[in-house]
Order: C-alpha cells, then sequence, then structure tokens
C-alpha cells in the first residue's frame, strides 16, 4: 500500500492534473489512461477507425457501437465452444443499418458487433459495464465475447471481438455507429483481498461521508456499504424520479435537448420517508453518503445484491478515480441509483443499505483524473437525471 503522500493528490495543488509521478507504481491492479493508450499503440486494443483521445476515461476506454445491430429472439451466451457469429445464425430475427441512425425498441434484444476488438496479453483481463447515462436512461447492456460463459467479463489473455447486448427497458432509444453506451476497464493481475485494505483507506480520507450519517462506515469483504436518500432536497422536496412508461423516443447523442416533465414524474418527499418500489417501474434515487474516489483507487458499485432486497441498485458501476474528490474538484458529490424492482412490490426505507462500492487500487495515478477537463457530465452531481435532460 502507498504512504499517505502517495495515495492522493495534495490538497494545496486542487487545480493539478494528476500524473504517474504522483504515485507509487505498482505491478498489478486496474490500468489507467497511460497505460490504455499504450496498449492502443501495441495492438492489444484493435479498431477499424482511429480510436480518438475522448474516448479513453481515466481508468477505462468506451466502446463504440459498430455498422449493425441484429435483433435477435432473447438474451444468450455462447457458452465455452462456440462464438457469437455462430449463435447469431441460429437467434438472428432481422438486422439493422446503423450508419444512419436507428431506433431500438424498448422491450427488444439487440446484439451490437462493437468497432473495438482486443488481442490481450495473459496478465490482463478485462471487466464491462454500462456508461452512466446508459443506466440512467435503463438501457440493459452487457458486453460479450467468444467463448464466453459470462456476461461482461474478458478473460485474461482474450484475442477476439467484442459485442454488445441492448436491450431498452424504459424508453425506446435512438442509437447510430460510433454510439459509445459502454465502457471497459482492464486489470494486470488478480483483484487483492478488500477488508483490511479499504479500512486503511478510510481511515486516511472517509471513501464515503456525509451529514447525520454514522461515523463509523460499513465496511465488509464485499464492500463499503452505501444508503439511500428519502428526504430529498429541503427546497424541492424532491426525493427521486419515477420514469413514464409511455413517452418518446431519446436519441443517445441529444445532450441537454429533453424536457424532464416528458420522460419523468418527479417523487416528492411527503413525510413518510420510504418509498413502494412498483413492480418492474423505474427509479432514479440518490444515496445519502457523498462518495470519495482517491485518485489512484477505482470503484465498482455491485448492481444487484438480493440479500438487502429484490430490486436491481445500479446500472452503471463504474466510478473513476477522482469521482467525488476534492483535488478533481469533485468534493460532495452522491451515487446516482438507478433502482429497478423484481418481482414483487418493495417498500424502501430511508437510510436503507441499498448497495457496496468495491475499491481497487490502480497501478498508477491515471494522467487525467474524472472532472478535470475531460467532459465528465456528473462530478459533484447530487440527485441527477442522464445528460440528456435539461
Amino acid at each position: 500500500m502507498a504512504d499517505t503522500a502517495n495515495l492522493f493528490i495534495d490538497g494545496r495543488d486542487k487545480g493539478a492534473k494528476a500524473t504517474a509521478s504522483n504515485s507509487q507504481d505498482f505491478t498489478t491492479g486496474i490500468l489507467p489512461s497511460q497505460t490504455i493508450h499504450l496498449l492502443i499503440d501495441a495492438g492489444d486494443i484493435q479498431s477499424d477507425t482511429p480510436i480518438p483521445d475522448g474516448q479513453i476515461q481515466p481508468a477505462s476506454i468506451d466502446l463504440r457501437l459498430g455498422n449493425v445491430a441484429y435483433r435477435v429472439r432473447g438474451s444468450f451466451l455462447p457458452g465455452p465452444h462456440a462464438t457469437v457469429r455462430g449463435r447469431l445464425e441460429t437467434f438472428t430475427m432481422h438486422q439493422i443499418d446503423l450508419t444512419e441512425g436507428a431506433v431500438l425498441e424498448k422491450g427488444c434484444v439487440y446484439l451490437v458487433p462493437l468497432q473495438e476488438r482486443l488481442s490481450l496479453k495473459k496478465d490482463i483481463s478485462g471487466m464491462a459495464n454500462p456508461k452512466s447515462s446508459t443506466g440512467r436512461l435503463d438501457i440493459f447492456t452487457r458486453v460479450i465475447t467468444d467463448y464466453t460463459g459470462e456476461f461482461d467479463r474478458i478473460p485474461a489473455g482474450y484475442k477476439g471481438p467484442l459485442y454488445a447486448e441492448i436491450s431498452p427497458l424504459t424508453f425506446s432509444v435512438k442509437v447510430r455507429t460510433g454510439t459509445r453506451l459502454s465502457q471497459l476497464r482492464l486489470r494486470r493481475g488478480s483483484p487483492p483481498s478488500f477488508e483490511t485494505a479499504m479500512r486503511r483507506l478510510h481511515e486516511r480520507t472517509p471513501l464515503v461521508a456525509g451529514k447525520g450519517l454514522d461515523k463509523e462506515a460499513d465496511i465488509t469483504s464485499t464492500g463499503v456499504a452505501f444508503t439511500v436518500d428519502l428526504k430529498g432536497d429541503p427546497e424541492t422536496g424532491i426525493i427521486g424520479y419515477k420514469a413514464k412508461r409511455h413517452a418518446d423516443v431519446i436519441d443517445v447523442e441529444n445532450i441537454d435537448h429533453y424536457e424532464i416533465h416528458d420522460f419523468w414524474d418527479p417523487i416528492r418527499n411527503r413525510g413518510h420517508h420510504n418509498l413502494i418500489l412498483d413492480t418492474d417501474d423505474f427509479y432514479i434515487l440518490a444515496s445519502k453518503e457523498e462518495v470519495n474516489v482517491p485518485p489512484d483507487y477505482a470503484a465498482e458499485m455491485r448492481p444487484y445484491d438480493t440479500y438487502v432486497g429484490e430490486f436491481r441498485v445500479h446500472y452503471a458501476g463504474f466510478f473513476d478515480p477522482g469521482f467525488g474528490h476534492d483535488a478533481a474538484g469533485g468534493g460532495g458529490s452522491r451515487a446516482v441509483l438507478e433502482v429497478r424492482s423484481h418481482d414483487v412490490p418493495f417498500v424502501l426505507e430511508d437510510g436503507q443499505v441499498v448497495g457496496r462500492l468495491v475499491y481497487e487500487r490502480l497501478t498508477a495515478v491515471p494522467n487525467q483524473l474524472y472532472g478535470q477537463g475531460i467532459g465528465s457530465n456528473y462530478q459533484q452531481q447530487g440527485l441527477k437525471l442522464s445528460k440528456h435532460f435539461k
């Protein structure tokens, strides 16, 4: 474990960018942006079209849709003896040209070859997740590889194409060639043991904090706990939003474009401090805690935990280095929760634990942190819908 001076950018240099020299380097961990650039140069990450700098995030790379989408009969995994392309011959209903843009209908399942492909070394593996804006639109998106029995997991040494399974659940969405719905994080080596390291890190700088919260953080081998805020903004009284079932199509490239009231119903605090989640409705809520991701760490929110209730808490699980961190201008950032109840209505209480954050060290501090001049949309966020809404 690096010492305190190496773990964090000094508060006196809040305007400075992080560089690899700010921190001790490690041989294992999540790969930062500068290493991702090196992998592209070396051909470990390939694409038929150039990969622009803006596609590289502090600890991940965005994945772009290719030219065609296949409407398939249902979600599938190829298994250890088949390719995705081979299985498409069995499950494809029809194909859709994405070069001029096309609407993916809610309730349907699509498979889209991605522009990026991998040729990883035997000690590098990957994990994928929807981007934040994808999750906040309730677009269920997962990455698949050939010869796999798992979604969103790329085995060490994988060489081959990548595919996105896309299923819009609430809104029909318009996408096109080059649309970025998913992101890929790469790791060298195996993830380390969690609980002891996170307790030490939390002692140095709180990973979760906020007014009125218990001083002692709930940290276990499964992650750092966070809770839901159902008291809301005292000025507006809004505690969250519930998606309208029959709204118009959303073009995912239209930023700051749509009126909130056309797509969402606000949920207000009526003094009960609880919320009944209706089955299969989609909600946007926020955590009570302010989340802090130090510059040489990345975090992932567990998307589903049956121990805390039959509901999905979060689609977009990646929190980049610098999210919510003072040195990156992110102090006060809370986690936005994309919530969908399953099977039965579920009563959610204010302050209830709804999930856990898992932190993992990077091999080096990235050249640029989340929120530092890279078009980060959710730094210093409270309760916030996706960037598509005014």
